[in-house]
């Protein structure tokens, strides 16, 4: 899920989902908020915790509404408080819920970094709304003040030269290079000088004796 671009295969998405990182899985598991919650928070979803209050919207169980007493990350599911059923061998066990099907309707803020985290997301709501109420021609103006900085800054930053590109070393290229250096041993070796008839006579009395 780290993956820049948006992926549209099915196959691929399952895989991303099955190999992510547990704090990938934290953002995936969210949950909308309640219209009452999101009006006094400035967000509209935020990632499911043990300790809050939610209620079911979908499937079998809707309209319950309890505590989070697990999040399973594993699997990207939930465990509420009393949403339980029977097995045929008579033990109860926690019905698990994916986080997709259920809405806050109250927030466990006993952690510091969530609430530093909402404080966060609120702020940058109120400066989209004022960003909106503006009129055009004040948004035009900021845009061509912006504009003129990243020039500003470009040209005050020093160019970079380009780097020479590599080379790729393949199979064909190591071979040429061993033909090459075998060529050239060949050319330095001195060539040896053949024998005359005269000294071949030669050499052949002197062998003989006579």
């Amino acid at each position: 899920m780290q993956a820049t671009k948006p992926v549209r295969k099915p196959t691929k998405q399952r895989k991303m989902l099955h190999n992510a990182p547990s704090h990938v899985r934290y953002k995936l598991m969210a949950a909308p908020l309640s219209s009452e919650l999101s009006a006094s928070r400035g967000t509209k979803s935020l990632p499911v915790r043990k300790g809050d209050t939610v209620r079911i919207l979908r499937g079998d169980h809707k309209g319950f509404e309890g505590k989070i007493s697990r999040v399973d990350r594993t699997k990207y599911r939930i465990y509420l408080e009393g949403l339980t059923r029977e097995k045929v061998d008579g033990t109860t066990i926690f019905v698990p819920v994916h986080p997709s099907k259920v809405i806050i309707k109250n927030l466990n803020l006993d952690d510091k970094w969530r609430k530093k985290i909402l404080e966060h997301k609120k702020a940058a709501q109120k400066k989209i709304e004022e960003a909106v109420e503006k009129p055009p021609e004040e948004i035009a103006e900021i845009k061509e003040e912006v504009v003129e900085e990243k020039v500003t800054v470009e040209k005050k930053l020093p160019k970079k030269k380009p780097k020479a590109r590599r080379r790729k070393v393949t199979k064909k290229t190591t071979v040429k290079k061993k033909k090459e250096k075998v060529e050239e041993a060949k050319k330095e070796e001195k060539p040896k000088k053949k024998k005359t008839r005269a000294k071949r006579k030669a050499s052949k009395k002197t062998e003989g004796g006579t």
